[in-house]
């Protein structure tokens, strides 16, 4: 198994494609790769309709791609400039599948043979399937729930396709076929093994709190208090520094694990607060929750996201019986970056302090696919990585 990763900076897309391309080369000896996905700017959308000549350019087996608010690569992340990201794989015994799909129109949930078909895998496959999304045609959860009943051994990670902001600004590709809805993805199953990582990048206040009163992503009551009334309480006794991040920084950690009896960073699902009713002092969230849930608030800032960070892939690189990584994909959010960190690159030279020269690609995204104890989501503000190596013997 060989990877590598190759990024252009040219401005005109058809020089761009054989520029990185052609370092694509040098980084596999020559070789033809079996898997190549791509990363393309915004400022590249008045030629898109140039993508699919990756796959002529690249002759990989397999192409898939997407447009994107930032590009990363070659130990590189390009922000605000045009730049175009391909990451090639030279894949021995693995069976790779590409496919697109519109979410409106997935199988019932518990019919696996039509989610075996959906992404092309064989009735006793467990795939690993990489997925890259539209922003606004595609609902990404109903299909990573799908895959995760029917696949619970196969790892699910993407990103949410950037740069467009409206319907029909972002691309899709698939081999050679351009998309402007839906999803397109590659199952991967044979040798190879993929380990994830999600950092969310952000620390708890206050106490865990049980959802009292709720009704779908609107919390009304938290351990028997309007959700208002606890924020204020909250706020008045944090220190000055915290005070200016719970107005612009704060968030809401769902528990994943309920039965645990202490919970501390990283045991919770984070999702955004969206609103305030003043009138009922209820909090509007970005995602559905019930009544029983537990639930603590976050502040997300610059150093808490780097510490985040730098703990989980310490914690990966010193796993034991986890295989080096030959390659490595990486979704991060538009929300970091050189706006978070004050300077570039940041995640990708944590990245490579824990790991070497293991070649790393992939974009800044409107939302990040990946696990969190077992499940996958949809994250915000998140760095998540996937780590391909064959599979231990």
């Amino acid at each position: 198994m060989r990877w590598a990763s190759a990024l252009s900076l040219e401005s005109n897309l058809e020089r761009a494609i054989a520029e990185a391309g052609e370092r694509l080369r040098v980084g596999l000896d020559g070789a033809t790769p079996d898997l190549l996905v791509g990363f393309v700017s915004a400022q590249h959308e008045e030629s898109y309709e140039r993508l699919p000549e990756l796959a002529r350019v690249s002759r990989a087996r397999v192409v898939v791609a997407c447009s994107a608010g930032g590009v990363i690569a070659a130990g590189r992340e390009i922000e605000q400039h045009p730049g175009l990201a391909l990451v090639g794989a030279v894949l021995p015994d693995v069976r790779l599948a590409t496919f697109h799909l519109e979410t409106d129109r997935l199988p019932a949930p518990e019919g696996r043979d039509g989610w075996a078909e959906l992404v092309h895998a064989g009735a006793s496959e467990e795939p690993h399937v990489l997925l890259l999304a539209d922003p606004f045609t595609a609902e990404v959860e109903p299909l990573t729930a799908g895959l995760d009943r029917h696949f619970p051994n196969g790892r699910k990670v993407g990103g949410v396709a950037s740069g467009g902001a409206e319907i029909g600004r972002n691309v899709l590709l698939e081999g050679a076929a351009l998309h402007r809805s839906g999803v397109v993805g590659v199952a991967m199953s044979g040798d190879i093994a993929v380990e994830t990582i999600v950092a969310q990048g952000c620390r708890p206040i206050g106490d865990p709190m049980f959802v009292t009163s709720a009704q779908g992503s609107l919390l009304r009551g938290l351990d028997g208090e309007p959700a208002a009334r606890v924020l204020r309480r909250l706020y008045e006794r944090l220190e000055g520094r915290d005070q200016e991040l719970f107005r612009h920084s704060l968030f809401v950690g769902l528990v994943m694990r309920e039965s645990r009896e202490t919970y501390h960073q990283g045991d919770f699902l984070i999702r955004n607060i969206v609103g305030l009713d003043g009138a009922s002092g209820s909090l509007m969230l970005g995602s559905s929750l019930h009544e029983g849930t537990i639930v603590q608030f976050h502040l997300r800032d610059a150093t808490t996201s780097a510490e985040d960070l730098e703990a989980l892939l310490a914690r990966q690189a010193g796993a034991a019986g986890t295989s080096a990584p030959a390659g490595a994909l990486l979704f991060s959010c538009l929300g970091r970056g050189a706006q978070l960190y004050g300077e570039p690159d940041h995640d990708s030279e944590a990245f490579r302090r824990h790991f070497g020269d293991v070649p790393l690609g992939g974009f800044f995204c409107s939302g990040e696919i990946g696990p969190v104890h077992g499940t996958t989501f949809v994250h915000g503000y998140t760095s998540c990585f996937a780590l391909f190596a064959p599979n231990a013997r």
